[in-house]
C-alpha cells in the first residue's frame, strides 16, 4: 500500500552514532532514529559491527536504528544486517531493486531505505525504479558516478527544489540530508517539506556529537514546525 504521507512534525535522524554515549545523547535531545555507518567508500563516523549491536540492542522503541551498509547485494546485506541487529537497513548506492526482494524475503520486518543522491532533474526518474521495493528514500547530496566516488558525508547541500519536487511525487516517505545544520534547517523544512531529515556533521565538533549543536538543530526543527 502506498499514498502520500503526511505527519505533523519532521522526524529526525541523527546518523554516525558511534557509541552508546551519543546514542543517549541524541534520544535525550529527541532524535526519532540513530544511523550506524558501517563502512563505505566515502565520508566518516564508520564503528565496527559489534559496536553497533550493542547499541542497536538498547535502543527504546520507537527509536529506529539505521545501519548503512556498503553491501550492494540482497544476500549480503541480509547477513550484515543479522550481524548488526538494526530493525532499518539504508542503502547508499544504487542496487538492482530485485536486491530489495532478497532482503524482504528473508527478513520482512527490517524497514529498506534506498539513498538516492540528488545531482540533477534526472533524480526524479528514479522514483518509480525504486518506490514499490521500499519503505522510504533518504536524499543526499553525494556523487555516486564521479571519478571520487561520493555516497554521503559531504557537508554539503543539493538543489533543495529538485528535492522539493521529488517528495512531492513520491508515495514513499523522502528524508533529507545534506549540509544540514541549525543555521539551514527551518528554510531546508520549509522548501522541501520532507518527511524526516537525516544529518552527522551538522552537529558535531571534531568528529564527536556535540549537545550545543544538537540542542540548537532540534530546537530549530521544532520552530520550524
Amino acid at each position: 500500500m502506498t499514498h502520500p504521507v503526511r505527519q505533523a512534525r519532521t522526524r529526525v535522524k541523527i546518523c554516525c552514532i558511534s557509541s552508546a554515549e551519543e546514542a543517549r545523547l541524541a534520544i535525550a535531545a529527541g532524535a526519532d532514529a540513530l544511523g550506524f555507518v558501517a563502512g563505505r567508500p566515502s565520508g566518516s563516523g564508520i564503528v565496527d559491527d559489534a559496536t553497533i549491536r550493542a547499541v542497536a540492542d538498547e535502543a527504546p522503541p520507537p527509536v529506529a536504528s539505521f545501519l548503512l551498509t556498503p553491501h550492494l547485494k540482497g544476500a549480503d546485506i541480509v547477513e550484515h544486517l543479522r550481524l548488526c541487529g538494526t530493525n532499518t537497513v539504508q542503502i547508499v548506492d544504487h542496487v538492482d531493486p530485485a536486491e530489495h526482494a532478497v532482503i524482504a524475503g528473508a527478513l520482512p520486518l527490517v524497514r529498506r531505505v534506498q539513498v538516492i543522491h540528488v545531482e540533477g532533474p534526472r533524480t526524479l526518474d528514479l522514483i518509480p525504479v525504486y518506490e514499490p521495493h521500499i519503505h522510504a528514500f533518504l536524499l543526499d547530496s553525494g556523487k555516486p558516478g564521479g571519478s571520487m566516488r561520493e555516497l554521503g558525508g559531504t557537508g554539503r547541500t543539493h538543489d533543495w527544489k529538485v528535492s522539493a519536487e521529488f517528495v512531492r511525487r513520491s508515495r514513499r516517505p523522502v528524508f533529507l540530508a545534506g549540509g544540514l545544520n541549525a543555521g539551514n534547517v527551518a528554510a531546508a523544512i520549509a522548501a522541501v517539506r520532507p518527511f524526516g531529515l537525516d544529518l552527522c556533521s551538522g552537529v558535531r565538533t571534531a568528529g564527536h556529537l556535540d549537545p550545543a549543536k544538537l540542542d540548537a538543530f532540534m530546537q530549530a526543527v521544532r520552530e520550524a514546525g
